[in-house]
């Protein structure tokens, strides 16, 4: 019986070894390179599409994304219905969902490249007509004053009123992927990757003053309701794509979609998040 024991052992931590090996050895032949309208950004795409191709989007084993952080989402908004991840190299500014910007090795780096799989949030915005706006965020979702007023906004989560008026510029809901993003420029908290939590965070909070904001799990449902909304105008953005003249905002984890996205290895999310905590 021991023997049978030790045999499906050795045969289970066999399998595993295979499976870590295979997928070490996903190569990325077919590439895609797609770039933004920036001017480094589309000199860069020439060059690399001289030196390795430019596969269709049918055969494309992955997507290289030429750009900033804003294209970097634009990219895996669309690349969301391929069944391919994406690898960023920043010709852009920040660059923080980005890799560094190498015109050799490519193959190398994507072969040896960590992938991390993001899941975005779900926006239900309703208008002032009834309109109900419907979009995909991988960073936040965010309700934004549009006029020269402060907004005043009920919340609830999960159905009960967590927040009967809180005055404000906006406020935000933010996976930990977009912790360091538009949240943390709004003091909003950085969240590890992995942790299952949104933050729910205040723009330039009045009343209540410097309301801290809420660490939320990731199965939270939240709802911002607009009082006044015809004379203190809202718009709500799910990664710069906006709605005007909003009453209402839902936001929920959409845990059945998932982006994949490829770091340079020991370059990953979390490596990036814990550099941005301790700088």
């Amino acid at each position: 019986m021991w023997q049978n024991l030790l045999d499906d052992k050795n045969r289970y931590f066999g399998l595993v070894s295979d499976l870590e090996i295979m997928s070490r050895m996903v190569n990325y032949e077919n590439i895609r390179f797609l770039s933004s309208r920036a001017e480094a950004a589309t000199r860069s795409w020439q060059r690399l599409t001289d030196i390795y191709g430019n596969a269709s989007e049918d055969r494309a084993d992955v997507i290289v994304a030429l750009g900033g952080d804003g294209f970097m989402l634009q990219t895996l908004h669309h690349a969301s219905s391929l069944d391919c991840p994406v690898y960023g190299m920043n010709r852009g500014t920040v660059g923080f969902l980005m890799n560094d910007f190498r015109e050799d090795g490519l193959h190398e780096r994507l072969k040896a490249a960590e992938e991390e799989m993001i899941n975005p949030l779900l926006m239900r915005a309703v208008d002032l007509h009834g309109k109900c706006h419907t979009d995909i965020a991988i960073n936040e979702v965010s309700l934004i004053r549009a006029g020269g007023q402060a907004l005043r906004l009920r919340i609830s989560v999960d159905g009960k009123i967590r927040l009967e008026e809180l005055i404000c510029d906006g406020a935000m809901v933010s996976t930990p992927a977009g912790s360091t993003a538009y949240n943390y420029s709004v003091n909003g908290p950085i969240l590890p990757i992995g942790s299952n939590i949104l933050a729910l965070t205040a723009m330039a909070a009045f009343r209540p003053r410097r309301w801290p904001g809420a660490l939320l799990p990731m199965t939270a449902i939240v709802r911002f309701d607009v009082l006044d909304p015809e004379s203190r105008p809202a718009m709500a953005d799910a990664d710069a794509r906006s709605a005007h003249d909003i009453v209402s905002v839902e936001v929920t984890s959409e845990t059945s979609r998932r982006h994949r996205i490829l770091f340079d290895h020991g370059h990953g999310l979390e490596e990036r998040l814990l550099r941005e905590t301790f700088r």
